[in-house]
């Protein structure tokens, strides 16, 4: 094992060799790149079309709100794949104990038993025995503790998921009578203060 001397020069070696990196690629980038300025490649543009108006324009805060949204639930969601995965895996483990229990070949068994012992690794599982029935029982409580943990993370999901519908930030168009109501000084304008 490194010593904690042995991991700071490790990382200050891997810090020296990428700043050099990117100094080396600057400099050479420097040196061969084209230098040909004129007015056109100075000019301001959007994604190769030339500009409309001022470029101080206030965008609509709705667009950032649907895009954080978006990637808030996409990335809960994205934990869905691991559990998935354990769940699986210990279905597996399950039927390959169930199917050993009412086989009594010994070829089977022991192709079964080789299964069981690879599963038994991913999972990283412990069964009280050796026995199939202790691996069923060990599968089984990780199957509804896998179920019951995935339970209490989409709840959490979906309460998140109903306060931002109840608050709005899904509508894309809002109501001006719903605003104006939960706010009465908000709807009022220069016209109605004269």
């Amino acid at each position: 094992m490194a010593t904690p001397t042995g991991i700071v020069a490790y990382l200050l070696l891997f810090a020296g060799i990428a700043v050099i990196f990117l100094l080396l690629n600057l400099v050479v980038g420097y040196f061969l790149r084209p230098s040909s300025p004129n007015e056109e490649k100075l000019e301001i543009y959007e994604c190769g079309e030339p500009t409309i108006g001022s470029s101080f324009v206030q965008f609509d805060l709705r667009f950032y709100v649907v895009a954080l949204l978006f990637i808030i639930f996409d990335v809960e969601v994205a934990f869905f794949f691991p559990w998935a995965t354990v769940f699986g895996k210990a279905n597996h483990l399950q039927a390959v104990a169930q199917t050993a229990a009412e086989t009594s070949d010994p070829d089977t068994l022991a192709q079964l038993g080789a299964i069981a012992t690879t599963k038994v690794t991913e999972l990283g599982i412990a069964p009280a025995g050796e026995s199939f029935e202790a691996l069923a029982a060990a599968s089984s409580k990780m199957m509804w503790t896998s179920l019951a943990d995935i339970g209490v993370f989409f709840a959490v999901l979906m309460v998140g998921f109903a306060y931002v519908w109840k608050r709005g930030d899904l509508d894309w168009v809002r109501s001006t009578i719903s605003t104006r109501a939960a706010d009465p000084g908000a709807g009022s304008t220069i016209q109605d203060a004269a």
